[in-house]
């Protein structure tokens, strides 16, 4: 599903089935899936009360945003917003106790990429962004990967720019535009190596972002 990352996708997932997976977890919803040896893909996850989460794939790492009630490690809670990041081969045990919903991707870190990462966005300050209207938390940075929140006020306008390795966007709350269109809250954005965009939100929104962990090639997107 959405295997050929040199092409552009957009999807609602609120508007989307949910698929039904088996153990505790409730539903998930599949974005993307790539035929790896280790199952790569990107998806939005209900688990259940009581739900376990099993470990990523060998040679995959694994990137999870909490989007609704509380993820547990151990003793530690992760609320909603909290960014949770474990490379190959990282012990961890996550389950939840009352239910929650997660965005997770489970795709090949580079090489080097060793670290694990927990932020609590509630408690974390936002950095002014590039242009006036727009605030950054930074949340992962590896040679060209970078992974942010990043906060729009009402009418903000970003210049046009490409996107080395590509964009990722989950858009949290308000909506996202651009000249392709327009992105309420729950939509999901995939755009490859060098694709071009002129963001910028009239009525705010909250977004996550990706960058620079999309394959690059040589090929120009349509």
């Amino acid at each position: 599903m959405n295997a050929d990352l040199n092409a552009r996708v957009v999807l609602d997932t609120d508007a989307m089935a949910w698929l039904a997976t088996d153990g505790a977890r409730d539903g998930c919803t599949l974005l993307d899936h790539v035929d790896t040896e280790g199952t790569q893909a990107t998806s939005v996850v209900r688990c259940a009360p009581g739900c376990a989460l099993d470990l990523a794939g060998q040679g995959l790492g694994e990137e999870i945003l909490v989007l609704e009630g509380t993820l547990m490690e151990g003793w530690a809670g992760y609320s909603a917003g909290a960014y949770l990041r474990y490379p190959p081969g990282a012990p961890r045990t996550l389950h939840t106790d009352e239910g929650c919903v997660l965005f997770i991707k489970r795709y090949p870190f580079e090489p080097g990429d060793a670290a694990v990462v927990r932020i609590d966005t509630a408690k974390t300050p936002w950095l002014p962004g590039l242009v006036s209207g727009l605030s950054v938390m930074p949340l992962h940075q590896y040679q060209h990967e970078h992974a942010a929140l990043v906060r729009w006020q009402p009418e903000t306008y970003f210049q046009p720019h490409a996107h080395f390795g590509g964009e990722e966007i989950l858009v949290l709350s308000g909506v996202f535009e651009d000249e392709y269109g327009r992105y309420p809250a729950g939509t999901w954005i995939r755009s490859p190596h060098m694709s071009r965009h002129q963001p910028f939100s009239r009525t705010g929104c909250t977004i996550f972002v990706k960058t620079g962990h999309l394959p690059v090639t040589d090929r120009q997107p349509a």
